[in-house]
């Protein structure tokens, strides 16, 4: 088949690869008709996420099942369904406690309590380095899905793939963020990071009860993008002191929930780098950082942007004075997904609207250029494996174990 192949940091091809197969009872086989690349993604393209061997990309993917395992009940060939990103095995003790992103069977190899570095993970997520399962991911033609009976949720027919696409990620992830703050109605909330991630978040505001809701991004295509869809206030941090601005417009105070979608690879200057070259830190936390400031005391930071290494200056003093509530992690999909479907099918949410390119996966090097390198104005890129297929140099299948 073909498929998305991280090679190197900088090295994403279209490649032929050996086909997935049924390993256990409970695996089924998926025909991938939509797929999209994630910020995320790009952490393991600019080796901020090391992968030390070629794996199948992807974790945001729906399609048609193939095959379908003797030991799966809740499925059968031709169902169509959208696959949560973290694996999960449905009867551990964070399965059955409703934290899935913690399962202690999908990552057999680096599962663990320490959540270390470079070992001691939690659940498995498709296509996202071996700490994480060694999984092959859904950026492909098609996809072996472990645990099948847990995860998977068959979609109305007449709904598009771009409908409902982003329950498989983003959407799950934005809600949580808001979700994890527990609004009660009026709330001011300032989301730094107008990604794709950002903009499901801003939805989740508003569904939730906020009063008011600024999205912050130093690239004034994606504000445009957040007010047009999202019906927004923005702040350029290139333009305006963004914490000042914040506390402005909320009396002095700051934000009662402000959301980190960013991550450790914000946009830097030389001087960021060169601090975080002389602290042995992976990217920065620069965004955090501004969280913590433009929050009001006691109020909540939700961390939804990927944190990979350590940070000797955390500013632990001014999240203890403040007295604010931080939640973070890998969005639980499953404590939410059925609710969300719900909400696409009955219109109360719009998601395809933040798609910008529409590609098939034979581009998807172009496709991650694009969107790592902000360029056409990229905030989503969608990716169709069954178009325009075609032919590669390297005839013999790559083999990747998964």
């Amino acid at each position: 088949m073909k498929a998305a192949v991280f090679h190197k940091p900088g090295d994403i091809r279209y490649d032929t690869v050996e086909d997935p197969r049924l390993k256990q009872d409970t695996d089924v086989i998926l025909k991938v008709t939509s797929t999209a690349i994630c910020g995320s993604d790009l952490h393991i393209l600019s080796g901020g996420v090391p992968q030390p061997k070629p794996m199948v990309m992807g974790h945001e993917f729906m399609g048609i099942v193939e095959e379908v395992g003797k030991g799966v009940k809740n499925l059968k060939k031709g169902d169509r369904v959208v696959v949560p990103f973290p694996i999960s095995c449905g009867h551990c003790f964070f399965c059955q406690h409703d934290a899935s992103p913690a399962c202690e069977n999908s990552n057999y190899k680096h599962y663990g309590p320490d959540g270390d570095i470079a070992d001691q993970k939690g659940a498995a997520l498709f296509g996202y380095t071996d700490l994480y399962g060694g999984y092959s991911g859904g950026q492909a033609e098609y996809v072996r899905v472990p645990y099948a009976d847990i995860s998977p949720r068959v979609v109305p027919e007449n709904m598009t793939d771009e409908q409902v696409l982003f329950l498989t990620d983003i959407f799950p992830t934005g809600w949580s963020a808001i979700d994890w703050a527990q609004l009660k109605g009026g709330e001011v909330v300032a989301i730094f990071g107008s990604g794709p991630v950002g903009l499901m978040a801003q939805k989740a505001a508003w569904l939730n009860g906020a009063s008011r809701v600024i999205a912050i991004d130093p690239l004034n295509y994606r504000l445009e993008k957040a007010k047009a869809v999202n019906k927004v206030e923005t702040l350029n941090p290139h333009e305006v002191d963004v914490v000042e601005a914040i506390r402005a417009m909320t009396g002095g105070r700051g934000a009662d929930v402000c959301v980190d979608a960013v991550g450790f690879e914000p946009e830097r200057d030389i001087l960021d780098k060169a601090k975080a070259l002389f602290n042995f830190e992976v990217g920065s936390m620069k965004v955090l950082d501004m969280a913590f400031k433009a929050v009001r005391r006691m109020g909540t930071v939700s961390i939804m942007g990927v944190y990979g290494s350590t940070y000797d200056n955390f500013p632990l003093h001014r999240v203890f004075d403040k007295g604010i509530t931080l939640k973070m992690g890998q969005a639980p999909v499953l404590n939410y997904i059925d609710h969300l479907i719900e909400l696409v099918k009955t219109e109360k949410v719009v998601l395809d609207d933040i798609i910008t390119h529409t590609l098939p996966l034979s581009e998807v090097t172009h496709g991650y250029d694009i969107f790592n390198k902000k360029e056409e104005d990229c905030v989503k890129v969608v990716l169709k494996p069954w178009e325009q297929r075609r032919e590669t140099e390297n005839q013999e299948p790559i083999k990747i174990e998964n």
